[in-house]
């Protein structure tokens, strides 16, 4: 097998031509998943196909390597990346199948009678705690459908909810974009966890005031600002503790379950002035505040089967698990138990201690020896125009340690605390595997383009290109990373796509590379809550299909105002001003 050394400027020289040929794949993704709306995996598998032959016919890269690229990045799409996203969604579906969801439902829902406490509560502190498990819609859908049974008009509560998913989206599902950052880029885990670390709070520390101020306009800020503040701040604490100090994985976990207590102590010592209480939603023929009328309810619930085919991964969210933690309008829960409650959050709780128990020194280094293996990909022999050998040929396949098979561990204790029988744990294990499909096509997929726009060095051409930007490169950064998720609707396809054309435009301009890698993620999940999957998972959870239009100009402006945030954060951090703030 010969070595292939990448070219920059393979077409006719021209590094601005090769750079726009090099975009063509990216293009073409942008255009049939905004434009031609078609299903985000016969999307990606075109664009594969796209780069495949432009490796081959333009850059030059030898067939069989240009295949190998495809087969090495498919592999890591699947492993750790789909294996943290199956086993989560699987652990949280385990308790879906039984009762102790609803009561964790019950549980948030008896703390308050006031809306706007309930959306920091319900959209941003238990939608944080499933994005840190399922991810891909789940918590907007099942966040939306909660604050609806509280009483939240349909159209607000979608609103609510999509907003409320910004915070925790860049360590969602276990931090599988931070891992697949770190596998595309070779850039080490801890630093762009650190650096995410130190970006992400910023935004969390906002949401909780931008929400109160959706629910109940100026008043609700002025009335609620000091829960708000403690919850926003509480979260941005820990998850720079959490992804700095600790486990990368955990960030949101901890960063939720210690938001929620956090509130739930305040809520003892203070109360906000006025009670905006749980007004009930009425009849199904009522329209809302937007103008919209809800589709068929009954008893406040949307109606079982409504979420449609291409919101891909309401997935995470089959219309029975939606109706089952849904009250009747207007109804007052129950507060469960002390036992209801601690099986209720007994998962979180399992996953927390199984984490921490494998971050033990003695443990850790054991699972690193008897569970880790380092090879390099068969078939892949890449240098780039330097000579210097491309470090995303690399693998080290920790299968013991690996995320996913810390979950998937959790969830056999969970099955047993549950006393969920093997058979019933295998048929939802399956059920997951079949709600996932398109996804681990989408993922696979994506990581495959990403692999081949890599290692053919269109990648390197395109960041080049972008590089002649200069210091303007990091304002571009965050947009980069914004559109790539508002694109795709996940932030983990967006950092495989774009994780090494950042790195190399900032080993061009200068600029640390760990900064801009990590940009790509914390202000790619600005446009999580406009992209068409969840906008789509959202209408449908609240009865409003057909609204994902209006939903979209609704949070149009909140997406543009949080990314200018980040947009001013990163290029403080690319100088002397907040630079050592950068790993």
């Amino acid at each position: 097998m010969s070595t292939y050394q990448q070219v920059v400027d393979p077409l006719w020289g021209s590094l601005g031509l090769s750079a726009l040929c090099a975009a063509l794949p990216l293009i073409l993704l942008f255009v049939l998943l905004g434009v031609f709306r078609v299903k985000a995996a016969k999307a990606a598998l075109a664009s594969l196909l796209l780069s495949i032959i432009l490796a081959a016919v333009v850059w030059q890269m030898p067939l069989d390597q240009v295949f190998s690229a495809t087969a090495a990045g498919a592999f890591y799409g699947f492993f750790p990346i789909l294996w943290i996203l199956i086993n989560a969604l699987w652990v949280y579906k385990l308790t879906v199948a039984t009762p102790w969801f609803d009561a964790l439902g019950r549980t948030i829902r008896s703390i308050s009678n006031d809306l706007r406490i309930l959306s920091i509560l319900i959209a941003f502190c238990f939608g944080a705690l499933l994005e840190s498990l399922a991810g891909f819609g789940a918590p907007v859908a099942i966040t939306a459908a909660m604050l609806m049974a509280a009483g939240m008009k349909p159209f607000k509560s979608a609103v609510v909810s999509l907003l409320a998913n910004t915070a925790p989206v860049a360590f969602g599902a276990m931090a599988a974009p931070i891992i697949a950052l770190n596998g595309v880029t070779g850039l080490p885990l801890h630093d762009l966890s650190s650096m995410a670390g130190r970006q992400t709070p910023f935004i969390a520390l906002v949401v909780p005031l931008l929400l109160v101020f959706i629910v109940d306009g100026k008043r609700g800020l002025k009335q609620t600002w000091p829960v708000a503040l403690v919850a926003g701040a509480v979260f941005g604490i820990f998850q720079f503790i959490t992804s700095n100090f600790f486990a990368v994985e955990l960030t949101d976990v901890v960063a939720a379950v210690a938001t929620v207590a956090a509130v739930l102590l305040m809520l003892r010592v203070w109360q906000p002035r006025e009670i905006i209480e749980m007004s009930g939603q009425a009849s199904g023929s009522e329209q809302d505040e937007e103008g919209f009328t809800p589709g068929p309810v009954t008893g406040g619930r949307p109606s079982p089967g409504r979420v449609p085919a291409s919101a891909s991964v309401t997935e995470a969210v089959s219309a029975a698990a939606t109706t089952r933690v849904m009250a009747p309008a207007g109804s007052t829960a129950q507060r469960p138990g002390p036992r209801e409650i601690w099986m209720a959050v007994a998962p979180y709780l399992i996953i927390m201690a199984i984490f921490s128990i494998a971050q033990i020194p003695a443990v850790k280094n054991w699972l690193s020896v008897a569970g880790s293996v380092s090879f390099a990909w068969p078939g892949l022999d890449v240098v780039d125009a330097d000579g210097k050998h491309v470090a995303a040929q690399k693998f080290k396949f920790d299968h013991l340690k690996a995320t996913g098979t810390l979950l998937l561990i959790s969830g056999m204790i969970t099955m047993a605390l549950y006393r969920i029988p093997a058979a019933a744990g295998f048929r939802i294990y399956g059920e997951t595997l079949k709600q996932l499909r398109w996804t681990i096509v989408t993922v696979m997929s994506v990581l495959g383009l990403s692999f081949v726009m890599n290692l053919s060095g269109q990648t390197t051409s395109l960041g080049l290109a972008l590089a002649s930007a200069g210091g303007f490169f990091a304002v571009l950064s965050p947009v980069i990373g914004w559109l790539g998720v508002a694109l795709t609707g996940s932030d983990t396809s967006s950092n495989s796509l774009f994780g090494q054309l950042q790195v190399s435009a900032a080993e061009q301009t200068g600029l640390p590379p760990v900064l801009m890698a990590a940009a790509n993620s914390s202000a790619g999940v600005m446009g999580k809550m406009l992209s068409l999957q969840n906008l789509a998972v959202a209408a449908a959870a609240v009865g409003l299909e057909g609204s994902e239009g209006t939903l979209f100009r609704k949070l149009l402006g909140w997406s543009l105002g949080l990314l200018a945030i980040m947009i001013v954060l990163v290029l403080l951090q690319s100088t002397p001003v907040l630079g050592w703030m950068v790993p």
